[in-house]
């Protein structure tokens, strides 16, 4: 039941890390956006349309520590890939710093189809302006496995194929994965709230084993294209929020129209303390969604989006800031580098928007 065979024992014997004073929390919305569910292509420009009309004003008012406005990361399908669709999308992250990263579905693939979608999903991306580079020049991306299927991990055999993705990610120019935490599905890893790096090991196992990532280790494990950084997202017991008024809800970090966010979701997501083993005051609160379906509209662009953001300068103990997938990912190896110091001058540390 919502996957509690897999992650209920991890999560209750794992150790919260302590801090005291400020603390930094990097909040990132990394978006399963899929303007095609269950949509022609003209419907998909009506939904894209609302968002070019609504996310700009959304954001307009609200502002970070860093006098930033909240930042989206759209992880686009890249098997949908339509090029008016994605130079509309393009349009509109240049104009509210939110950027596009990759999302894949497939069923039953095999090492060299996967490696091709995913060169020819970079290719049609980095066409628009699209994915971000290292220091060498060389597009990279953040990743979510379409289905929670990640490296062929469901139980029964769903929404993949391959059981060693890890490496082909790695060599395709994946920065990092963000598809976790998935429960319900029982493609959930043992492994819970953590920042890690996953080792080329078939299906499951290579999630259930993330060797931590840890402040002032340095780059050698950044390096090993055999291992995938992995950034999870919230997984906790809401007690807040029962059913029955007796049976916790689980919080999985799924922003939706029925469970929109709202600051007591975001305090419980602080208080997991996912963050880089050593450096527990800079924390990490990843929230997913699905944008392109209309049944979120009103939740991302509307009153309940505005009133969440409205709410955080309430939340006096957290030094909030907006981040995409990309900048969480930066942080994260500034961090494993020994950085300290103010946060926002990692945001673009060794991966950075294309020239």
């Amino acid at each position: 039941m919502r996957a509690l065979d897999k992650w209920l024992l991890p999560y209750l014997k794992r150790r919260i890390p302590q801090t005291e004073g400020p603390v930094h929390l990097f909040l990132s919305v990394c978006d399963h956006f899929e303007p095609l569910h269950a949509s022609d292509k003209e419907g998909a420009m009506k939904r894209l349309a609302i968002w070019e009309e609504q996310f700009p004003k959304l954001i307009e008012p609200f502002r970070d520590v860093e006098g930033i406005q909240p930042r989206h990361t759209f992880f686009f399908p890249v098997e949908q890939y339509d090029p008016d669709l994605l130079d509309r999308l393009a349009g509109l992250c240049r104009k509210t710093g939110s950027e596009v990263e990759i999302h894949l579905h497939h069923e039953n693939d095999t090492p060299a189809g996967v490696r091709e979608a995913l060169e020819n999903g970079k290719r049609n991306l980095e066409s628009h302006g699209l994915l971000p580079v290292d220091k060498a020049g060389e597009t990279r991306y953040g990743f979510i496995h379409g289905n929670w299927a990640l490296n062929h991990s469901h139980p029964e055999g769903k929404g993949c194929g391959v059981d060693r993705e890890i490496p082909i990610l790695r060599d395709t120019g994946c920065y990092a994965d963000f598809t976790m935490p998935s429960a319900p599905s029982p493609s959930q890893s043992r492994l819970v709230n953590s920042i890690a790096y996953a080792e080329d090991l078939a299906g499951a196992e290579a999630l259930n084993r993330g060797i931590p990532v840890v402040f002032g280790e340095g780059a050698a494990r950044r390096e090993d294209r055999t291992k995938l950084l992995m950034i999870q997202g919230p997984l906790a017991l809401n007690w807040g929020w029962r059913k029955w008024g007796l049976v916790p809800r689980i919080e999985n970090g799924d922003l939706t129209g029925a469970n929109p966010p709202t600051p007591s979701r975001l305090d419980l997501a602080a208080r997991q303390r996912i963050s880089v083993e050593g450096k527990p005051d800079w924390v990490f609160a990843k929230f997913h969604t699905h944008g392109g379906i209309e049944s979120n509209f009103e939740m991302l662009l509307g009153e309940g989006m505005r009133r969440f953001h409205e709410s955080l300068p309430d939340a006096a103990d957290l030094q909030i800031h907006y981040v995409t997938a990309r900048e969480m990912t930066n942080l994260v190896h500034a961090a494993e580098d020994g950085c300290t110091g103010d946060p926002g001058q990692y945001r673009d540390y060794q991966f950075r928007l294309r020239p």
